[in-house]
């Protein structure tokens, strides 16, 4: 038990420091990125797939909405990493099923992951990319309050930006 406990402080420790570094390496503009042609449903499938089973535990639903033909011009790696980020929130503080969708607005690939949780508190919204930001500090769940901040650097060392609203019918939507 208290290898285990050691080894999963250490992982966890080991994520704070590459989360660091990414957002370091961000805010220096320096963070690389391997630009390649992807199908956007290929990355989002990749995506949903990382976290069925968890989803699944949970009794709850990933699902993916995008067209089979898009092509986005990205770093897959960073990418998976962002929208990652993003169904482990949703899988943490939301409810319902999780959408991880995909649409062409104005000849721009839009990315979007939403739930059907209590949504955001509305006094975080202004926060919510800030860097060590949580919205509910007692249910973190031993998170840094990190994800959100990469979330918005990877978006922005792609030329995009990232925002975070409450949906009219309830839950978090992050695009």
């Amino acid at each position: 038990a208290a290898l285990q406990s050691a080894r999963e402080e250490v992982e966890r420790l080991v994520r704070l420091a590459e989360d660091l570094l990414v957002l370091a390496r961000a805010k220096d503009g320096r963070l690389p990125l391997s630009r390649e042609n992807h199908i956007v449903r290929e990355v989002l499938d990749a995506v949903a797939g990382r976290f069925d089973s968890r989803a699944a535990e949970a009794e709850r639903e990933v699902v993916v909405g995008a067209p089979d033909d898009r092509v986005l011009v990205a770093d897959r790696l960073r990418l998976e990493q962002a929208l990652g980020n993003l169904v482990d929130n949703a899988l943490r503080h939301g409810a319902g099923t999780i959408r991880l969708e995909a649409v062409e607005v104005a000849g721009v690939i839009v990315l979007r992951v939403s739930d059907e949780g209590q949504g955001f508190p509305d006094d975080f919204l202004p926060h919510a990319f800030d860097r060590f930001s949580r919205a509910d500090v007692a249910r973190a769940g031993g998170g840094a309050g990190l994800g959100l901040a990469i979330v918005d650097a990877i978006a922005r060392a792609h030329g995009g930006t990232a925002t975070a609203k409450n949906s009219a019918s309830g839950g978090a939507s992050v695009t």
